[in-house]
């Protein structure tokens, strides 16, 4: 009986060959153009659902998105928390984010500025509710992903050029 056909060397070959095709099989499933668009998609839907509810019409802000800022809304640092420096112009930057970098990521044009974007605003709204953390790095995760990943090939960046994801 040679090695190659030893009973105990079939029975540790089955187990490597069937993880072996368990692997293929996700690795056919799981894309990374897939990966990186359903990111995408995820991560431009809460922060898509947020402006809208900020807005009455075309840069209408509505009047509690300012109240919100200028009421509500604290910054939880050091010695604080603080009052929103200008409310009324945060809410609009705060409102045109929200909406502009989410279709920005959906669509995939300029994919890696716009979750650098959204990682920002998710760092002042992580100051400004910080029991939310745990959601917060979800978001964060996730656009640090796309910033260091890409766009991914569904996306105009891809066509326009934006191909090389970092390693």
């Amino acid at each position: 009986m040679t090695a190659t056909s030893h009973p105990s060397t079939h029975a540790r070959a089955a187990p490597t060959r069937l993880i072996g095709e368990a692997r293929r099989l996700v690795q056919t499933i799981a894309q990374p153009w897939l990966a990186q668009f359903v990111l995408r998609i995820a991560l431009a839907v809460p922060f898509w659902k947020s402006g809208m509810l900020k807005w009455d019409g075309f840069l209408q802000l509505k009047d509690t998105a300012v109240y919100l800022f200028a009421d509500e809304f604290r910054l939880h640092l050091p010695g604080g928390p603080y009052p929103f420096p200008a409310p009324a112009v945060v809410a609009f930057l705060s409102g045109c984010g929200e909406v502009l970098l989410p279709v920005l990521l959906v669509l995939g044009v300029g994919t890696r500025f716009a979750a650098l974007g959204l990682l920002a605003m998710t760092g002042v709204i992580e100051l400004t509710v910080p029991e939310g953390w745990p959601i917060h790095l979800t978001w964060a995760a996730m656009a640090l992903a796309i910033a260091a990943w890409g766009p991914g090939r569904l996306s105009v960046d891809h066509w326009l050029g934006d191909r090389a994801p970092r390693s």
